[in-house]
C-alpha cells in the first residue's frame, strides 16, 4: 500500500515541466492521450481515482512515432514515460497469448527500478468468467506487487504492437 500513496504522491513523476506541459494538452475524453494521438490503453482505476493511459502516435511502427505511459489526472500527470519521444519503442515490451476462452494481453517497462505491468486479461473458462484490467507496480527488491484495477472496461487498441514493440517475456 506504501507504494500506491508514493505514486499518488508523485514520487514517481517526472517533473513539473510534464505537469504544466499537459496542462495545455487538448485530451481525449476519459484519458491522458492527447487529440490526435492513439490510445493504446486507458482507464480509471479504482484507488486512487486516478487514469492510467498508455498512448502512441497515430503513425506507430517500429522506427517511427512513440508510445509513453501516463498516470495521474488531466491537468497533473504524476508519471509520463519516458519523458523523450524518441527511441520509445525499445523501453516496453509486448506479450499476446490468445485460445478460445481465453485471451491475455501485457505491456510491460521498467522505470527506476520499479516494473510496470500494463494488464487485459479474460478468462472465461473460470465460472463466472474473469476479466482483469490495470496497471501492476513492483518495487525493487520487493516480491509483492501493487495493482490498481480498472473501475470501467478500457479503451484499448493492441493492432500492430507485436511488430512494433520487443517481445516480452
Amino acid at each position: 500500500m506504501a507504494l500506491v500513496l508514493l505514486v499518488s504522491c508523485g514520487f514517481f513523476s517526472s517533473s513539473n515541466e510534464a505537469t504544466s506541459a499537459s496542462q495545455s494538452r487538448k485530451l481525449q475524453p476519459g484519458t491522458l492521450c492527447e487529440k490526435g494521438e492513439r490510445i493504446i490503453f486507458s482507464c480509471p482505476v479504482k484507488r486512487p481515482a486516478k487514469i492510467v493511459s498508455l498512448c502512441a502516435a497515430k503513425e506507430l511502427t517500429n522506427e517511427r512515432g512513440y508510445v509513453q505511459y501516463r498516470f495521474g489526472l488531466p491537468g497533473n500527470v504524476e508519471l509520463e514515460y519516458p519523458r523523450e519521444r524518441t527511441g520509445t519503442q525499445e523501453k516496453f515490451h509486448y506479450s499476446h497469448y490468445f485460445r478460445a476462452q481465453f485471451d491475455l494481453t501485457e505491456i510491460s517497462f521498467t522505470n527506476g527500478g520499479y516494473e510496470y505491468q500494463i494488464t487485459d486479461d479474460y478468462n472465461g473458462e473460470e465460472k463466472p468468467a474473469q476479466s482483469i484490467q490495470g496497471v501492476s507496480v513492483t518495487a525493487p527488491g520487493k516480491p509483492k506487487e501493487v495493482s490498481l484495477s480498472c473501475r470501467t472496461k478500457p479503451k484499448a487498441d493492441y493492432t500492430d504492437l507485436q511488430a512494433v514493440l520487443p517481445s516480452g517475456q
